[in-house]
């Protein structure tokens, strides 16, 4: 009786009360977006995985809340495509290898040249320190720092460490987008 229940319940969750969001993944190239994504999706993570070309999309089924997550290419020539692909979006995921602390500033232009587009205001932030299982890391507080996100006004920002790899965090990265969901 009781998986009856659990299937009549899903359903009407499915059906009455079923929330969809848009998320769009941004960040330098080697940054983890895909791999964080695939992970997301119920799949493994892979060494070896191939630069995106473009963009991806992929849908995450959180219980009744459906992301659809836009993965979006970080080489230089997909960057001017970031601002089309975050207007109207639920939130902005911006993710940033903390490993590798040469690009940090490079980051911190793209990000910051990003939130001046007058389309995108509003939307929240949610930046992401992955790779934070390798030992020359920057610590959350490093990040926040480096990036200037105390500076960055009139949305939500908010910044995790985590580690795609081993799946560290990555609950409180599904919490923070589904407080974003809308029927």
């Amino acid at each position: 009786m009781a998986g009856l229940f659990r299937k009549v319940y899903d359903w009407l969750m499915r059906t009455f009360w079923a929330l969809e969001m848009e998320v769009t993944m941004v960040g330098l190239q080697n940054a983890g977006k895909t791999s964080l994504l695939r992970v997301l999706a119920g799949g493994e993570f892979t060494v070896d995985s191939i630069p995106t070309v473009g963009f991806n999309m992929k849908r995450v089924q959180r219980g009744h809340v459906t992301l659809k997550c836009w993965d979006i290419g970080g080489q230089p020539r997909f960057r001017t495509m970031w601002e089309r692909y975050c207007r109207g979006v639920n939130a902005i995921v911006f993710i940033v290898d903390i490993a590798d602390v040469e690009l940090i500033p490079q980051a911190k232009d793209e990000l910051h040249a990003l939130l001046q587009f007058t389309s995108l205001e509003n939307i929240p932030l949610l930046v992401l320190g992955n790779k934070s299982d390798l030992p020359q890391k920057l610590s959350v507080d490093e990040l926040i720092d480096e990036l200037d996100l105390k500076r960055i006004q009139g949305r939500e920002v908010c910044c995790y460490g985590i580690s795609a790899k081993e799946e560290t965090n990555l609950d409180a990265v599904v919490s923070f987008l589904m407080k974003y969901a809308t029927r």
